[in-house]
């Protein structure tokens, strides 16, 4: 009875979510209510509904996880499509790869910037990890030897596609970087038959332009349904971790956080400094935050990512690159922060200083080769950190330690993961700002 009851109330908030969205165009309104109306929901579960909870939780992901699994369905043909279509718009491909690389270099750049915010932010904090030593580590040998099973040269290789039907089925944890650069090879090719046989090109620009309509129809559908989605994730949130699992680690826990809001005022003074209004900005990314941390997935966040940037007007071609390569490299908060906090309290146990220079220098590219490593294994923070503490030859048993509390810290990284790669498109669209020119974009509203 009491789960019956909890679902019909589910079902009244998406009634009054309905009609916000009938009187107001603003995306963002509408996933602040309904990130509200999960919360409430999920806090008088946790605290009301005892066993019932597990039942309702289960239908309420339905929705929740129903949601994510329709934007990793439209994700793969958004990418393809707005890529394509946006190089189909450029007068040469000579710009593409200069696009690409900047992008790339943005990313790194920023992903070394979070990790000197979060060991900066642990060292001052002065936590370190001699008080865990007495907590089980659920780390496996398994775990570690991912990390140390692939070189750089083969991480690199890997990247680049063999098989697209492979990659369009996501059987890779580089799925979607290979299906980018597929993508480039077509628009360069396309590029040239439009140079080389004109009618010929006419006719397949002709065709991309009628898709990429169609495709981006589907995607607006799907993303209407967002404030819904999050209210059901945010539910299952409230209502499943619980407070007693992690006490003990709330240092930890705490550390990541504020190093995560370190690294958002970051983004926000980058923002400000690229000519754009932070306020705007945030304002304008808040629905691709949101879900972002509700859902925990980089990768299902990339249409509302892309979605965002073309409405701050980034050019197509950057926010699909940006927000397709930022799903799986350069990572500001799994693959910054969360390991360079392990390193801030580790590095004093074993006598070294981790602000001396000498260090840094050690460390900055350490966790820049991290972040493109995490493609390689998959698996977020706990493999990043696995991959820098291996490369400094640090221990990695405090690795294991954090798995347990990893979700509640992850909700955090993830939405900075995906704001970092939309500030890697915000900055590399500055940066060529003068060399490509900004095609008119059907932004998905």
């Amino acid at each position: 009875m009491l789960a019956f009851l909890y679902l019909i109330v589910f079902f009244i908030f998406c009634v009054v979510i309905f009609k916000v969205d009938r009187k107001s165009t603003s995306l963002s309104k509408s996933v602040f209510i309904a990130l509200f109306l999960g919360s409430l929901i999920g806090l008088s579960l946790h605290f009301i509904a005892g066993d019932t909870s597990k039942t309702v939780i289960e239908w309420y992901s339905v929705v929740g996880n129903g949601y994510i699994n329709l934007l990793k369905l439209v994700a793969v043909p958004l990418i393809f499509i707005s890529v394509l279509s946006a190089i189909n718009k450029l007068e040469s491909g000579i710009g593409l790869g200069r696009i690409s690389l900047t992008i790339v270099g943005c990313m790194l750049l920023l992903v070394m910037v979070a990790g000197l915010t979060g060991l900066l932010t642990a060292h001052t904090l002065g936590l370190n990890a001699e008080s865990f030593n007495d907590i089980q580590t659920s780390l496996t040998q398994n775990d570690v030897a991912k990390t140390t099973a692939i070189s750089l040269p083969e991480l690199i290789t890997s990247l680049i596609p063999t098989n697209l039907f492979l990659d369009l089925s996501g059987a890779r944890n580089v799925s979607v970087i290979g299906i980018v650069i597929f993508t480039l090879l077509a628009g360069v090719a396309l590029l040239a038959v439009k140079k080389e046989a004109p009618e010929e090109g006419v006719k397949l620009s002709a065709g991309i332009n009628a898709l990429q309509v169609w495709v981006m129809k589907m995607v607006r559908i799907v993303i209407a349904l967002t404030p819904y989605g999050v209210m059901a994730l945010m539910a299952k949130v409230f209502s499943t971790y619980r407070i007693e699992q992690f006490t003990s680690l709330l240092g930890f826990i705490g550390a990541c956080y504020l190093a995560v809001l370190m690294m958002f005022v970051i983004h926000a003074l980058i923002v400000a400094l690229t000519g754009n209004n932070p306020v705007h900005y945030f304002k304008t990314v808040w629905p691709a935050l949101t879900f972002a941390f509700v859902s925990r997935s980089s990768a299902a966040s990339i249409p509302l990512a892309i979605s965002v940037q073309e409405k701050l007007g980034i050019p197509g071609a950057i926010a699909n690159i940006s927000a397709s390569f930022g799903s799986s490299m350069g990572q500001n908060g799994c693959a910054g922060i969360y390991p360079a906090v392990m390193v801030a309290m580790i590095a004093p146990t074993i006598g070294i200083d981790p602000l001396s220079l000498h260090f840094l220098a050690a460390l900055l590219p350490a966790i820049a080769l991290g972040s493109i490593g995490v493609a390689g294994v998959g698996g977020g923070g706990t493999f990043a950190a696995l991959i820098v503490l291996s490369t400094l030859n640090f221990p990695v048993a405090l690795v294991g330690v954090f798995i347990a509390i990893e979700p509640v810290v992850d909700m955090a990284r993830t939405a900075l993961n995906v704001n970092g790669s939309m500030i890697s498109g915000v900055l590399a669209n500055r940066l060529l700002k003068e060399k490509v020119s900004a095609p008119e974009q059907q932004t998905i509203s």
